[in-house]
């Protein structure tokens, strides 16, 4: 049964200026009616006040969701390699073994920086890495058991359906059993991402479909079915568009009936400046998605998913800081890690990507008019910041003179409220 019939279903007024058609959709959505592909490509397209209007219901399934509660983790990103020679088209991160840039990480290093992450408060390490053509499949299991034994209360977030595609090839194992030896090993959990847009005809001009939009849900389903949780993503603003965008989050909510194993939604903008994507082909790939569009993506995938996956993440690494600060009224409840390092996002031309520290999450959500919470990832409730503050420590790597934070200047009214009691 949809957990929405669980929830408050009473509707809004949603004012007469509002087209009749969006209006219903909402309305129905509010009282627990499922919104088809075709009524999410209806709100994709929306204009004018019809956004306020999907802005407000999208704000009012995040509340009844989650409260006012904004969530965030520590966690740190650990990419052990750059070498890849998969040739996604959008990707800029990859570089060739005899690349002066090429990165690989041995296990004494990947510990080491999770050791470092565990002393800054980290509860999770999220460690990705490119398809490395000399690399065993056996690595991946060795990286879990040298970090549980000397971090055994670590979560290991790990391992795109990409990553496990190829050690599952490489060791000649089922995504089964690849997937259980993992998880014995210490995973315990998973990045939905490689998703990109779950569309034959996109991810051919995309990653000429080297993992199919098949394999990806083949290997999301096993992971569930085997008991690991895992995000989920989409990748947006390049050659796709609103059919696809709802097909794309319709396809995630049928997965989630079936299993529940998704924790949350990462909508990730496509960041263009320098994906080859992009700069091959100006004239018909999109410089990432537009204003409105960021909007609206988080926003429809918090109404099409509403009753079914709760936690809505806005990437500040792809937006900057106050961009995700602002989204935070398009339906999103969560504002994902601290991370401390981030190489993919930087490597495709974003100026965001370094640590933004507890500290500083706590007091861009406070400003936000929303009571901080620290989780684990699985969403457990660890820390609520509701009088107090996470301790101020220095980022882990150097700002040189990029501050995160000064936008909060315009809220000198929020920003006096900082350690004082708020109401829930």
């Amino acid at each position: 049964m949809n957990k929405i019939m669980l929830l408050n279903n009473s509707k809004l007024d949603l004012g007469d200026e509002v087209n009749s058609e969006i209006k219903n959709i909402l309305n129905g959505a509010l009282s627990g009616n499922e919104v088809t592909i075709e009524d999410g490509v209806t709100l994709f397209n929306a204009k004018h006040q019809d956004t306020l209007a999907i802005y407000k219901v999208a704000d009012e399934c995040r509340k009844r969701s989650n409260g006012d509660h904004v969530s965030f983790v520590i966690n740190r990103n650990i990419n052990f390699t750059n070498v890849c020679y998969m040739g996604c088209k959008f990707c800029n991160f990859a570089k060739r073994t005899e690349d002066k840039s090429a990165e690989w990480l041995d296990l004494d290093q990947v510990v080491q920086r999770a050791e470092v992450a565990w002393d800054r408060g980290a509860t999770e390490v999220c460690i990705q890495g490119g398809l490395h053509p000399k690399m065993s499949g056996t690595y991946y299991r060795e990286i879990l058991l040298a970090i549980k034994a000397k971090i055994p209360n670590m979560h290991i977030h790990a391992f795109s359906p990409f990553e496990i595609w190829y050690g599952s090839k490489k060791t000649k194992l089922s995504y089964r059993d690849f997937l259980i030896d993992l998880k014995e090993c210490g995973l315990g959990s998973m990045p939905g991402t490689a998703a990109e847009i779950l569309d034959k005809e996109v991810r051919q001009k995309l990653t000429k479909n080297k993992l199919s939009a098949e394999k990806w849900v083949e290997i999301i389903r096993t992971a569930h079915q085997v008991g690991i949780k895992t995000s989920a993503t989409i990748m947006y603003g390049h050659v796709d568009g609103p059919k696809h965008w709802a097909a794309h989050i319709a396809l995630l909510r049928d997965i989630q009936k079936e299993t529940g194993g998704f924790t949350e939604l990462v909508p990730l903008s496509f960041i263009h400046t320098d994906s080859p994507l992009y700069t091959n082909d100006p004239e018909n790939v999109r410089p990432g998605p537009t204003f409105d569009e960021v909007d609206l993506m988080h926003a429809v995938s918090r109404i099409m998913l509403y009753g079914w996956i709760d936690n809505i993440q806005v990437s500040w690494t792809k937006l900057g800081s106050q961009r995700a600060q602002s989204i935070l009224s398009r339906g999103v409840n969560d504002f994902g890690g601290t991370l401390m390092n981030e190489s993919i996002s930087r490597a495709a031309g974003s100026e965001n990507g370094q640590e933004i520290t507890a500290f500083e999450i706590v007091k861009m959500i406070r400003a936000a008019g929303r009571v901080p919470v620290r989780r684990n990832t699985l969403y457990e409730t660890k820390e609520v910041y509701k009088d107090h503050d996470p301790i101020e420590i220095e980022p882990l790597v150097e700002r040189k003179g990029y501050d995160p934070l000064s936008f909060l200047e315009m809220f000198p009214e929020n920003n006096s409220n900082m350690g004082k009691p708020q109401d829930e």
